[in-house]
Formats: C-alpha cells, sequence, structure tokens
C-alpha cells in the first residue's frame, strides 16, 4: 500500500476551516510544565500584516488546500489579537466590503475563497495555547491548527481533545463545526470540551466587539455559545479564542481537566489488493463492517478505544485500505485488534492472520496488514502528516458526506461496487472513507449542542483528487454519480431516517442546496442541523442581524 493511499483519509479528517478559527499524569510538581512559546508575546503584539494585491505574499494568501476555489481580495489581514480582528472587521462593514473568514484553509467548498470575496481576515498568526488561571480552562486561539494544539497539550499537561487526524486543520471550523478525531469514541466531540468562545460579532448598529460566551446556561450569551458547537464557521462571526474544560473537570490543576490519551497506541494499516477481490468478497467487507459497528456503537463496548477508517478507493487510484487506532492500553488490546482486522479479512474471502506487537518499534507485518505500537504523540503526528493531499500546491477536490444509524443495504454495496470498478478515471484519488463513529459521541443529547447527529455508526465521505483543471468536469461529476446512485431510494441524500441522518457540516457540499442534485422534499439545512436549524435561525438573528458574516450555506435570517 502507498503512502498516498494509506494516509489518504486524513483531509477527509479535516473540518471546514470557515471559521476563524485525560491524564498521563507525571510526577506531582508545583507547576505543570508549560507549551512551547507562541509566535508572539501576549504583550506589546506587533500591527496586524495587511497584504494586498502589489505585496509578493498575495499569492500565498487568496486560496486554501483546494485550488478549485481562488479569490481576488483587495486585501488579507492577519490579524495578531482580539482588538485588532476588531479593528478589521469595522473597517471591511463601514467600506461595505464583502468578508471572509479563513482558519486553517481546508474548507471543501468556496465558502472563504470565492468571486465576491474583498477582504479575508487570516487567523494563522493567532495560534497561542495556553492555560487561562482566571478560568481554569486551555485557551486556544482561532488560528491554531490542530497538531499545534495536540503538542502544546500534552507536551504541556499531559492532556488533549479528542479533535480530527488531520495536522494543518485550523481550529476555527474544526471545533465549530463539532470536531470529531481518533480519539472521539472514547472521549466525544472536541465540542463537548468546550467551555467558552470569543467571537468578534457586529450588531444591528453595525458596530463590531468581541463577545465572550461560556457553556454556563445562565450566561446571557450562551446562545452564542451553544451555536458553536456545531453550527460550523462562517456564520455569526469571527472566532478568535476557544477555552476547553472537561465538562466533568473538578478543581484547578490543569492536568485534570481535558481527557488523557492512552500512553500507547497500536496503529494498523491494512491493503487488500483489488486483484485478491471478489464482487462476493466486496459485499462481505462492507456487510462485515457495518454489523460490526452497529454491535458496537455503544460506549460500553470494549472496542470504545478503536476508531477505524475503513477506505474503498477505486480501483484504478489504488487498493481497499483500512487504518485503526487502538488504545494499546486496554484490557486485552491486542486480542481485541487482531479479531477486528481479521474479521474483515475473513469477510472478503481472504487468508490472512494479523500480528500485534508487544513493544514500541517492532512493526509487526501479516500479508495484508501491518501493526505499530507507538507512543500517543508519536502516533498522532504519524498519522497526521506526510499525505500528499495535504502538500500537494495544485491539488483539486470534490466531497460529499453521510451520516449512516445502520451499515450499507445490499442495493447500495452492489452500486458501490459498479463505481469502484468500472467507471473510468482521471483523478489520483477517488473512493469512499468510513470512520467509525458511536462510543461516547451518542452520549450527548442531539439538542444539547448543535451536532444533532449523535447515534450514527459512521460518517461516510465520497471524494476525489485531481490535479489538472481540465479534469474537473469528469471528477466532480463521478462524485455527484456515485452519491446520488447510493442514495437514489431518497432522492439522491441521505435523508434523515432509521438508516441514515444526513450530513457532516464540517465536509460542506454545496450541491445539497442545488435540486438537480438534491431531489428530496429535505432541504440542506435539515441535512446538516435537523431540527436544531430553529435555534440557529434565532441565534443569527441576534448576533448577525445584517448578514455580514455569510457563504453559500451559511445560517439564514
Amino acid at each position: 500500500m502507498t503512502g498516498l493511499n494509506r494516509r489518504r483519509f486524513l483531509l477527509s479528517g479535516s473540518g471546514a476551516a470557515v471559521g476563524a478559527a485525560v491524564t498521563a499524569t507525571g510526577p506531582a510538581s508545583a507547576a505543570p510544565a508549560t507549551a512551547r512559546p507562541a509566535r508572539a508575546t501576549a504583550t506589546a503584539a506587533p500591527e496586524a500584516v495587511v497584504v494586498t494585491r502589489t505585496d509578493s505574499r498575495y499569492g500565498d494568501l487568496i486560496s486554501g488546500l483546494n485550488q478549485r476555489f481562488v479569490a481576488d481580495p483587495d486585501r488579507v489581514v492577519l490579524p495578531r489579537t482580539t482588538e485588532q480582528v476588531v479593528d478589521a472587521v469595522q473597517r471591511a462593514v463601514d467600506e461595505g466590503k464583502r468578508l471572509s473568514i479563513r482558519g486553517g484553509g481546508h474548507c471543501f467548498e468556496d465558502f472563504v475563497f470565492h468571486s465576491e470575496t474583498q477582504v479575508v481576515i487570516d487567523m494563522r498568526l493567532m495560534d497561542r495555547v495556553s492555560f487561562d488561571t482566571d478560568r481554569s480552562a486551555f485557551a486556544v486561539e482561532g488560528g491554531a491548527t490542530l497538531l499545534h494544539v495536540y503538542e502544546s497539550l500534552y507536551e504541556g499537561w499531559g492532556v488533549t481533545l479528542p479533535g480530527g487526524a488531520c495536522y494543518s486543520v485550523g481550529v476555527g471550523g474544526h471545533v465549530s463545526g463539532g470536531g470529531y478525531g481518533m480519539l472521539s469514541r472514547a472521549h466525544g466531540l472536541t465540542v463537548d470540551h468546550l467551555h467558552a468562545v470569543e467571537v468578534v460579532v457586529v450588531g444591528a448598529d453595525r458596530r463590531a466587539r468581541s463577545v465572550v460566551a461560556t457553556r454556563d446556561p445562565r450566561d446571557p450569551h450562551h446562545d452564542l455559545f451553544w451555536a458553536h458547537t456545531g453550527a460550523g464557521g462562517g456564520n455569526f462571526g469571527v472566532i478568535t479564542r476557544y477555552w476547553f474544560r472537561s465538562p466533568d473537570a473538578t478543581g484547578d490543576d490543569p492536568r485534570t481537566l481535558l481527557p488523557a490519551p492512552p500512553a500507547e497506541v497500536f496503529i494498523a494499516s491494512a491493503a487488500w489488493p483489488w486483484d485478491d477481490i471478489t464482487k462476493e468478497g466486496f459485499t462481505g467487507l462492507l456487510e462485515h463492517y457495518g454489523t460490526w459497528l452497529e454491535e458496537h456503537s455503544d460506549a460500553s463496548s470494549p472496542y470504545t478505544g478503536l476508531c477505524s477508517w475503513l477506505m474503498p478507493n477505486h480501483r484504478a487510484t489504488g487498493d481497499i485500505t483500512l487504518l485503526a487506532q487502538m488504545d494499546a492500553t486496554t484490557a486485552d488490546a491486542p486480542r481485541l485488534l487482531r479479531e477486528f482486522c481479521d474479521g474483515l479479512t475473513t469477510a472478503l474471502g481472504l487468508n490472512d492472520t494479523v500480528r500485534v506487537p508487544e513493544r514500541v518499534g517492532t512493526p509487526a507485518r501479516s500479508r495484508y496488514v501491518t501493526v505499530q505500537r507507538l507512543p500517543w504523540l508519536r502516533a498522532t503526528r504519524y498519522v497526521g502528516t506526510g499525505s500528499p493531499t495535504q502538500t500537494d500546491p495544485n491539488m483539486r477536490g470534490k466531497h460529499k458526506s453521510a451520516y449512516h444509524r445502520k451499515g450499507f443495504t445490499r442495493a447500495q454495496i452492489d452500486t458501490l461496487h459498479q463505481h469502484l470498478t468500472t467507471a473510468e478515471q482521471h483523478s489520483r484519488i477517488a473512493g469512499l472513507v468510513i470512520p467509525s463513529t458511536g462510543g461516547r459521541i451518542a452520549s450527548v443529547a442531539p439538542d444539547a449542542t448543535a451536532v444533532a447527529q449523535r447515534d450514527a455508526i459512521m460518517k461516510v465521505t465520497y471524494e476525489a483528487y485531481w490535479d489538472d483543471p481540465a479534469d474537473d468536469d469528469t471528477n466532480i461529476r463521478w462524485v455527484r454519480e456515485v452519491y446520488a446512485d447510493v442514495y437514489a431510494a431518497t432522492g439522491g441524500v441521505p435523508v434523515p431516517d432509521d438508516r441514515t441522518d444526513g450530513c457532516y457540516v464540517n465536509y460542506p457540499d454545496a450541491d445539497l442546496g442545488d435540486p438537480r442534485f438534491n431531489r428530496s422534499s429535505v432541504p440542506w439545512h435539515h441535512l446538516y442541523y435537523k431540527d436544531n436549524y430553529r435555534r440557529l435561525r434565532q441565534v443569527k438573528r441576534r448576533w448577525d442581524p445584517n448578514d455580514v458574516f455569510r457563504h453559500r450555506q451559511s445560517v439564514r435570517l
């Protein structure tokens, strides 16, 4: 299996960055270790950076990861403080300029970089991670990227957040859309640990100001906090800072206030060549995977510490692959992981027995599966970096998503097999990414946060990546056709019912609002938010009454 296919899931693990963005305790000490210093100190911050078309940096700041979308703004502002964000927003409002906010740059649609973009507020210089003693919570600025957050929290205090795997995703959009990652089955979504959020908003008087909204339901700004627990970025204002503290945490010792990752994890990567796979084997694999997830979706399962990503790639672009992470400190973890991997290979009709290493640093390989035992942070860096789809300067892509409450039907599996084995491909990568959900994610009520899809067993992404603009139409059409055919019985989209549960807002898809592609009677906002959309509109009317912060699928007034 190539490195490209082994880690192709990482880009899909990213959140749409259109917003600005536990305890492995060591010896007790009087003061916790401090995280690595941020780029700028908290005092006497330099002025914001303003880049215009004549600046040599301009070309690097007018697009994100997906090169299908490039803007031509009058200026790009890179603030260093909340006050500078307020000033940048106020100037744009006074001038009547259309604003966009860039966090990590991973938005799958043109919500940041589009033809109407006139001012981009780029949050990447605001990336500090610290412990706020006044709030007894960890403060993370809106432009911080996930790996920087993980390294800072873990190296400084031995804690982490259950966020995404992709290293360069910005927290602004990732967290505000819910935030899912390798530890979510064990610890829930990132927003389940959100304590407060600072947002620069524009009131009815068209004046910009910063507001801190907290988890406390008695907070008069609590509705703004709730909206940032799943609505996605770019809806209400510029996210300048998050504070994190687990809701069941007590005291003020930072080493106990967020989840502790396992000291060691197993990383299993599998590659099953298409030449070894029959149609019956493909059917067996997807049926077994769906059934397994249904049986182990409860938080009491011994597999809560396992997160798996099954990737049925198109035959022309790769093998069928798997990447799984298992808490190595779980009782009987080697046997559990071996039985999980062997079950998938057996379902394919293949013969293999997985070997699991006893020590760190000695990979164990069988015919199809390689298992490594690694310290948690080393594993996080390993799976989170090195994906060419994150560093390719010409990468173009199209994505669609679906939450599933149950596995694929036989008819859906037949449809997938046809599209993955017969259609001509003009892409570097094409196929599906099917990560496991469930576990602690389902322990939170659908209306407790803005994330309504809590009882799904898996989250499916349909995607293609390519380099040449001449291949845009072919690849976009392929993704649209396989998605439409899989969900043909419900109008071409995964309508919330007993089998599917809508779409993931952090994998945005503008097609959901187009009647050519969404032939159901269910609007795009119900696919993302279900019944939570009514409350989100109330928040929008209160906090952004002039619709300053908007994109093609922003919450509507």
